[in-house]
């Protein structure tokens, strides 16, 4: 590290300074940066102003490849979470942690898997990892071994609210599951949310439908059009550590898994069964579960650690004495894939898109609300872990909430900010689903941008990121997304570059830094962030969900 020959002189330049003085063991310099302090009556909101240079900067360093992919509990990990408490400390946010820090601990399992597949009848065929198959264990246990006769149960997915039942009467109790991924909206509009994936479309939901069930194991067919990602996604994303929250209950089921599609033909073929005829079946609501004659044996050795990350917490005292112990939340997850198989000799998955310019969003609007009039109720800022592993930084906050939950507003994620220009509106996940929405759209108009909603539903994105584990608690939640009508841009460009990102960059070690990032949109979703934050935490009453939403305070979802 180069050494300064004078102070630095911009905000953006003090505030890196400071963080990097506490990071490697020096003390944070006086007087190097002082927030103002509120005025003493509320005032005429001024035009907000976004540091776009800041946000260069925290997305420059917290990208590099110093941090290693920012892998939970890891050196790289612990570095980017330290990074942020410090700038946190150095924007004169206090620490919401229970014991005053900036830390909220989180106690993991890491378990490394290298993993053996088998299945077949006579003349078994033995499938080739990374290649044919992933698979991980679903219990903490460093040698998993299990087997199990194959039951085919379509989409496996039990939805009272929607009179479909992929189980019947079945006990698949010791049973290993082949299931489609996504639901049977897929195949059939008049079903469940059409083409839009519902919950029950997650592997996420799979598996624990399999558990509740004491199925032994999930094996899950690949598609690029029904998981919504291609092959490399599943290959990078399962052949690193994978993580789990310490003591979670994980019942019967001892791995999880995916294969790809010609594995699974290959597989049915070979009992004359067809996956074009079974994946039609199991579009109707009569499907019922097949027995495929085929057995399955999975080994699964894992490398174990219990280690423990944190989520990364600050608070900025609500004005009103009254309502400043309620609180909004604003999230963004810090956590990558780490180090993982290399890619063109490139084994460093950096995640500067996915979510390095999450952060860097969350700290540019962190000190945008530092700087402005403060609003009645305090704002809650979450530097989320283990988003990656499956939402286990923001679920095990919503576990043990530093604030009460029916004393949480609201939860306001950004997850893979704008670094690709201006744009003329401004999407989110879940402004249909409750007040926020209404809330959100003047926010947006504020701005000159056009709100809309999930530039894409059938990537369910709303279930995928850390406002889901507050809305399954019942708090109001909202994701703010990039627009797809970019100034500058043809109208088709926005979705073509959304799609470039997930095909070629998304979990991959292409997810870099790049000096052609701009930050005019991302200054456009921070201060419509920061408008909605103020006027939730200004507003006389909680935001609620619609009356149409399956999520309502007090209930979770399925």
């Amino acid at each position: 590290m180069q050494r300064l020959s004078k102070p630095p002189t911009s905000r953006a330049a003090r505030i890196v300074a400071c963080c990097m003085t506490a990071i490697f063991g020096a003390a944070c310099p006086t007087g190097v940066y002082t927030p103002p302090a509120p005025p003493a009556a509320p005032a005429a909101a001024p035009p907000l102003v976004v540091d776009t240079a800041a946000m260069d900067a925290h997305l420059k360093y917290l990208a590099d490849d110093l941090l290693e992919g920012r892998a939970p509990a890891t050196r790289g990990g612990e570095l980017a979470a330290r990074y942020i408490a410090t700038t946190f400390q150095a924007l004169g946010l206090t620490g919401a942690g229970s014991d005053g820090s900036y830390y909220q601990p989180v106690s993991l399992v890491g378990l490394t898997p290298r993993p053996t597949f088998v299945w077949g009848g006579r003349g078994a065929t033995a499938l080739r990892y990374l290649d044919d198959f992933v698979a991980w264990a679903q219990r903490p246990d460093s040698n998993i071994v299990a087997d199990g006769d194959v039951v085919f149960v379509g989409y496996g997915i039990a939805a009272p609210e929607w009179q479909w039942d992929d189980y019947k009467d079945m006990d698949v109790r010791g049973k290993v599951l082949l299931m489609l991924v996504n639901d049977p909206g897929l195949q059939d509009s008049t079903v469940f949310n059409g083409k839009a994936l519902a919950y029950y479309g997650r592997w996420t939901y799979k598996l624990e439908e399999a558990t509740r069930r004491g199925a032994v194991g999930v094996v899950m067919i690949h598609t690029a059009a029904s998981a919504t990602y291609p092959w490399e996604v599943v290959r990078s994303s399962w052949s690193v550590e994978q993580f789990m929250i310490e003591g979670d209950a994980a019942g019967d089921l001892a791995f999880g898994s995916w294969v790809t599609e010609d594995a699974a033909r290959r597989a049915l073929g070979a009992r004359r069964l067809n996956l074009d005829s079974l994946t039609a079946a199991a579009a109707r609501r009569d499907f019922k579960p097949v027995a495929t004659g085929i057995h399955v044996a999975v080994t699964v050795s894992s490398a174990l650690r219990h280690v423990r990350s944190s989520n990364v917490v600050a608070k900025l005292t609500g004005s009103d004495t009254a309502l400043a112990r309620e609180v909004v939340v604003l999230t963004a997850h810090y956590d990558h894939k780490g180090i993982g198989p290399a890619v063109n000799g490139d084994s460093i998955y950096n995640g500067a898109e996915d979510n390095a310019s999450g952060v860097a969003a969350l700290l540019g609007a962190a000190e945008a609300l530092v700087r402005a009039p403060r609003p009645k109720r305090s704002l809650l800022f979450i530097a989320t872990t283990a988003e990656e592993s499956g939402l286990l930084g923001s679920q095990a906050y919503v576990s043990a909430p530093l604030v009460p939950l029916a004393r949480t507003a609201a939860a306001l994620n950004i997850d893979v900010a704008n670094v690709h220009g201006a744009t003329r509106d401004i999407a989110s996940l879940g402004m249909e689903r409750s007040s926020l929405g209404q809330a959100f759209a003047a926010a947006a108009r504020a701005e000159s941008l056009t709100a809309t909603g999930d530039p894409d539903p059938t990537k369910g994105s709303f279930f995928r990121s850390d406002h889901f584990p507050f809305a399954r608690a019942g708090v109001p939640s909202l994701s703010i997304e990039t627009g797809v009508n970019f100034v500058g841009r043809p109208a088709s460009w926005g979705r073509e570059e959304a799609d470039r990102y997930t095909e070629q960059r998304y979990h991959q070690p292409s997810d870099e830094y790049s000096a052609a990032f701009t930050y005019q949109g991302m200054a456009q979703q921070v201060r419509v962030m920061v408008r909605l934050a103020v006027a939730v935490a200004n507003a006389p009453a909680l935001p609620s969900w619609l009356p149409s939403s399956e999520f309502q305070r007090g209930r979770t979802a399925p």
